[in-house]
């Protein structure tokens, strides 16, 4: 059964991604249990590091399961939508300590997302980043993703993932800055144990406020693209999209922009 595993070592909280079936695809239960999750953690100021990671050695994360999308017959849906991902992935930009995605494999769609949202990435040599919606279902990022995104990754490679569908390797996302390392998959236990250890002996109070006027600076005057977004989860393009990634058509739908 998948889900999302939290467990505690010390003053390190780990969360993973569990449900290697499907790539570690994020289902919608498990959406809300990584906003609960934490939540939980902003709560407990014992906790001084968080790290992310995917179950199995293949994906940190490789998209959200998109059956549910199948069964939308209008665009306010998918308004409502992009909100409950905003409320998930808000709550992991709130939590005031450090956090630390652990990527093997795929980190694609939401995978990109969370990974954005924490403040530092380690990364096997395998690993491939990626948000490639506009040949796949045809949806759109609501504002805040497209920030976070953007800030984390820079806007000129958000634009390539985003606007051509690029799939980027860890050399360019090291060279950029987006990851802290890239470590090999032996080496990569002991070198996160090590990242852990240093974050929890920052002082907790320098961590918390520096870490809130990031957010701020990021998030604060956001543009309100609500129509925008519903324009397109309404759209025959979307309803398309969707039809031929559930019947796993290889090609790339024939978008009509209505």
């Amino acid at each position: 059964m998948s889900g999302v595993v939290v467990t505690r070592d010390g003053a390190a909280v780990h969360v993973r991604f569990d449900n290697p079936a499907a790539h570690n695809a994020l289902t919608g239960a498990m959406w809300q249990q990584l906003r609960d999750a934490a939540r939980a953690v902003a709560a407990d100021d014992t906790v001084r590091v968080v790290t992310f990671r995917g179950t199995g050695g293949k994906a940190f994360i490789s998209g959200t399961d998109i059956g549910k999308f199948a069964d939308y017959a209008d665009g306010a849906q998918g308004v409502a939508y992009e909100r409950e991902i905003d409320a998930c992935m808000g709550a992991v930009d709130a939590i005031p300590c450090t956090t630390i995605a652990v990527i093997e494999g795929w980190a694609v769609g939401g995978g990109l997302n969370i990974s954005a949202a924490c403040d530092f990435r380690v990364a096997t040599p395998d690993a491939r980043f990626g948000s490639p919606i506009g040949r796949t279902i045809g949806n759109c990022l609501s504002a805040a993703s497209v920030a976070r995104i953007g800030g984390a990754i820079g806007v000129a490679m958000a634009r390539r993932m985003v606007l051509l569908g690029e799939i980027v390797g860890v050399e360019e996302l090291r060279a950029n800055g987006f990851l802290l390392k890239v470590v090999a998959r032996e080496a990569l236990d002991a070198e996160v144990s090590a990242l852990c250890a240093r974050a929890s002996e920052n002082a907790p109070l320098t961590t918390r406020v520096t870490k809130e006027t990031l957010r701020r600076m990021t998030f604060d005057g956001l543009p309100a693209i609500e129509p925008l977004i519903e324009q397109v989860y309404g759209s025959d393009d979307f309803r398309r999209g969707v039809a031929d990634f559930l019947a796993k058509t290889k090609q790339v739908p024939a978008w009509r922009g209505a």
